[in-house]
């Protein structure tokens, strides 16, 4: 049945309305973000050429942070390789520095498992974090759906790749990620992702994909009795056989949907913050982009960890602030 069948009888909600109360310094931070100078600094181009090694084979000639640098503006800017290759030219000319510039092949090459330089992350130096889980899929090189349609071939198994992102609620930064082939489930890659959290977690939000003992023991072996795991129970859920003597927090939040409604169990718990975490995606295919551009899986993954650097980095540029319009 349509959905717009009994619309004229439905009750209405009204969508809230909210407003930018920083348009200045975000817009700002939005022209910051297509600036070369935020991008490519001196430091960088000063330590472009790779430290010889003392191990018997040939001697890498650029350093991980110049295909790093080079990677990110492919990112930033949406380029394939040769064009990357002529901007990072341009831009060595244009700065005065007299350095060699990786062709398009180098920078294929060493994209595979290149060891991206730590950068110093807000999650870790300021307490507990507020972290929700999501994943969603990006698109891989190959057949599409046009070329399939004209030439009246076989429908083939569309390939695709699954990015797992973990979101501070607090800051807006991207604390960890994974890249994974499309048939890897979310409790099965969470394990992975909390592995690169430091320090401890007081809340964790993710969707009913995670729900099960399993995510929920993990949790509590990590950080024990200080996470508060907010996972919707699906519609078929039941109490276990304790939930009369002792009730676990799955028990209660079974419980409080029965009682008062799964709406207002969203807002008790502060479940509806998880929607950041779909807006991140959102952002990201906005953009980074829905698809990848490299072609192989261990490329893809240096391109997707770079793709959470940039973003973080614009984050750091400004945020848009926001309060509820009367």
């Amino acid at each position: 049945m349509p959905h717009t069948f009994n619309a004229d009888r439905r009750d209405k909600i009204a969508k809230q309305k909210y407003q930018v109360t920083n348009w200045p310094a975000y817009n700002e931070s939005l022209r910051q973000r297509g600036d070369l100078t935020i991008w490519v600094k001196d430091e960088a181009l000063s330590l472009w050429t790779a430290r010889r090694r003392t191990s018997r084979g040939g001697q890498p000639k650029y350093s991980d942070l110049a295909i790093t640098l080079c990677l990110t503006l492919r990112v930033v800017y949406g380029l394939a390789l040769r064009q990357t290759q002529g901007l990072m030219r341009s831009v060595a000319a244009l700065m005065g520095f007299d350095i060699a510039v990786p062709d398009f092949s180098t920078l294929s090459r060493r994209s595979k498992g290149l060891a991206l330089p730590s950068t110093k992350s807000r999650a870790t130096t300021s307490g507990p974090v507020d972290l929700v889980v999501d994943s969603t899929g990006l698109k891989v090189f190959g057949e599409g759906e046009w070329l399939e349609n004209k030439h009246k071939t076989k429908a083939k198994r569309k390939r695709w790749r699954k990015l797992h992102l973990g979101l501070n609620l607090v800051s807006g930064e991207i604390v960890c990620s994974d890249l994974t082939v499309d048939d890897v489930g979310d409790p099965t890659a969470l394990p992975g992702l909390l592995d690169q959290i430091g320090g401890a977690v007081e809340k964790f939000i993710a969707d009913g994909a995670y729900d099960g003992t399993p995510s929920r023991d993990l949790l509590a072996t990590r950080f024990g009795e200080i996470v508060e795991v907010i996972i919707p129970p699906p519609k078929t859920a039941v109490a276990s056989p304790q939930s009369v003597l002792v009730p676990s927090v799955r028990d209660r939040h079974i419980a409080e949907i029965q009682t008062k409604g799964r709406m207002a169990w969203q807002k008790s718990t502060g479940y509806n913050k998880r929607s950041r975490a779909e807006t991140q995606m959102g952002r990201w295919k906005a953009v980074i982009g829905p698809k990848l551009k490299a072609r192989h899986f261990d490329n893809q993954k240096t391109e997707a960890k770079i793709g959470v650097r940039v973003l973080n980095r614009m984050t750091e540029l400004g945020r848009p602030k926001f309060e509820r319009a009367a």
